[in-house]
């Protein structure tokens, strides 16, 4: 017995499921993949030291000075896609 278009559609079989939003993957420009709370060194904007803050979906770069903040996609690096940022990395003794 085969079952009509209208009976599949009651049953949900064919509803388009909604796509989770979720904030972008970063990387650095070393290949080091980014999270909020990380430390960077921007290489744009005269940031120097700042960490990566993440409010709604959307990244930005936060110096000390909280007047200065830039968001993720002024930093992109146009020929390798990543962050013109460097991950302060932490070295384990």
């Amino acid at each position: 017995m085969h079952a009509s278009i209208d009976q599949l559609e009651m049953l949900n079989l064919f509803k388009k499921k909604p796509k989770k939003k979720e904030p972008p993957e970063l990387m650095d420009l070393d290949g080091h993949p980014l999270m909020e709370g990380d430390e960077v060194i921007a290489q744009r904007y005269d940031l120097g030291k700042c960490k990566v803050a993440l409010e709604g979906l959307q990244y930005f770069y936060v110096s000390d000075d909280p007047e200065n903040k830039v968001s993720y996609i002024k930093m992109i690096d146009a020929i390798t896609g990543r962050q013109k940022v460097k991950k302060v990395i932490e070295e384990e003794n």
